[in-house]
């Protein structure tokens, strides 16, 4: 059997991920770089195990993983950001360790637990696009992830990228808490976000959620309060005639409840 033989194939979502900024931080302070990058790709590898992903490797301050499921992908992506970014708040005294996260489908070659290829490239090539503490994705994990994830992306470009012969279509996902940025093309970004039906219904489903924890908690103190008169009702109806009134006009909650992953 000869060596090409014996390397297989696979189409997978490619994670790829590194520190903005890693050869600055370790100047600052070596030891406490090196032990927090250690503690926060902790986090990181973490998170890949809780959504279905596979740790490939890990070299300085880098990471490549990857999943079966691009939603998957996406979805730690985001969460990862979103628990490093806490962790940084946690750490005011330090500079923030902030990764850039690049995300890609493609058909990568296998070599033991390697995986090489165009596929990867341009995954890496998405990470050093992405902004510090941001995802970066190609338009074939858009196309998988964009209904089925309550986040919004904006269009970014068709970056040229080294030996790849065709633009690849690039969109930043829109984590939330980080702020929109401004990429020069600013008409072409926003068809990508939760269309309107969907962001409209999508707010007033969290809303609806808020209201129905205070009618509860009303219900509680009534009971143990007053258990003989149920005074709690007349609030309930009044908050409830409320997000009756503001339900959003022109939506079938059959086609949105509830807004979900996969």
């Amino acid at each position: 059997m000869t060596e090409a033989a014996e390397i297989r194939r696979k189409l997978t979502t490619i994670f790829c991920a590194d520190v903005q900024g890693y050869s600055s931080l370790v100047e600052a302070d070596e030891v406490g770089t090196v032990t927090r990058l250690k503690q926060y790709r902790d986090v990181m590898v973490a998170e890949i195990g809780n959504h279905h992903g596979r740790l490939i490797n890990t070299w300085g301050d880098g990471l490549l993983a990857d999943f079966s499921s691009p939603v998957e992908a996406v979805f730690c992506a985001v969460e990862v950001q979103r628990r490093l970014a806490l962790r940084n708040t946690d750490a005011p005294d330090a500079p923030p360790m902030q990764f850039r996260i690049g995300i890609n489908i493609g058909d990568v070659m296998i070599d033991g637990n390697d995986i090489y290829g165009e596929g990867v490239n341009i995954a890496a090539r998405l990470e050093s696009l992405a902004e510090a503490g941001g995802i970066c994705i190609s338009g074939n994990v858009f196309e998988q992830v964009r209904r089925k994830l309550d986040i919004g992306f904006d269009f970014i470009g068709t970056p040229e990228i080294k030996n790849i012969a065709q633009p690849v279509p690039a969109y930043r996902v829109l984590v939330p808490g980080s702020a929109p940025a401004t990429h020069g093309t600013p008409a072409r970004t926003a068809p990508h976000h939760l269309d309107d039906a969907e962001a409209k219904f999508a707010a007033w489903r969290n809303r609806a959620w808020k209201v129905a924890i205070i009618i509860a908690f009303l219900a509680i103190i009534n009971l143990i309060t007053s258990p003989g008169r149920l005074w709690f009702f007349w609030p309930a109806l009044g908050f409830a005639l409320v997000m009756i009134l503001k339900f959003p006009a022109g939506i079938d909650p059959r086609r949105l409840w509830p807004l979900k992953r996969g």
